[in-house]
């Protein structure tokens, strides 16, 4: 096995009870981590979602308001979550296509880092992809970056946003891990051919985006065997794959 893969037999969840995810978008964390996701709820471990917009901007029918649209993108990802064992999902309702890294969004992820006091972080990559331009969506990269930056300095430093403790009674609080998904720079890697159905299901119910279902497990199957393959899996096995920072 390559070095990086995931070898341990829990997915990386070893002394780890609270996963909270990060991405932009409704159907963002199914593309990138429903699988792991799924072997993380299955081992037992509290999975919370962060969903920073509401996906207004997705679909490509006219005729659906941008109002009806959030609440079809929500019911979506909720009915995804479900599939992968996840109840918990804060929607915070920021402009679709138009998100920055600004002082109020890393405080407001800051809030719900400390409000679930999660040990692993799981959020998109800040880099530009050139290689994969459709990964590098600019509030995924947006949001990649304050989350990085909510998980550190800014929920571990009580003087980082003093009021969330003042006023909100939010005590500081240490992520010890956080998963980057999207990279082009993964070191480590989950065997998902046990969850892949689940993140097929889960993927399968973003209606509203999914243009090509009956492409879609082929597809979602070629990306997890070449995250396989630069694991060094066995041939036959699916992968999704992360970079791992840790704080001390």
């Amino acid at each position: 096995m390559a070095a990086g893969a995931a070898g341990d037999g829990d997915g990386g969840t070893g002394g780890i009870s609270r996963v909270l995810v990060i991405v932009a978008h409704p159907d963002d964390v199914d593309f990138g981590a429903a699988g792991t996701i799924a072997t993380w709820t299955d081992a037992g471990h509290e999975v919370s979602y962060c969903i920073v917009t509401s996906g207004e901007a997705g679909g490509s029918d006219p005729s659906v308001s941008r109002a009806e649209m959030v609440r079809i993108r929500q019911a979506e990802q909720t009915a995804a979550a479900k599939q992968v064992g996840v109840r918990d999902l804060h929607f915070l309702g920021y402009p679709d296509g138009r998100v920055e890294a600004t002082l109020e969004l890393r405080k407001d992820l800051a809030r719900v880092i400390r409000m679930l006091r999660p040990e692993r972080v799981v959020c998109q990559s800040p880099e530009r992809l050139y290689a994969r331009p459709v990964a590098g969506h600019p509030d995924h990269r947006a949001v990649g970056s304050a989350a990085l930056d909510a998980v550190h300095p800014d929920a571990r430093n009580p003087f980082a946003f003093p009021e969330l403790l003042a006023e909100e009674k939010l005590a500081a609080w240490t992520v010890q891990e956080a998963w980057i998904a999207g990279t082009t720079s993964a070191d480590r890697y989950v065997d998902i051919t046990g969850t892949f159905a689940r993140k097929v299901a889960a993927l399968l119910c973003h209606a509203s985006q999914i243009s090509d279902p009956a492409q879609l497990e082929d597809r979602l199957r070629g990306w997890a065997a070449s995250n396989a393959a630069e694991a060094g899996l066995a041939e036959g096995r699916l992968a999704e794959g992360f970079q791992v920072l840790t704080y001390s």
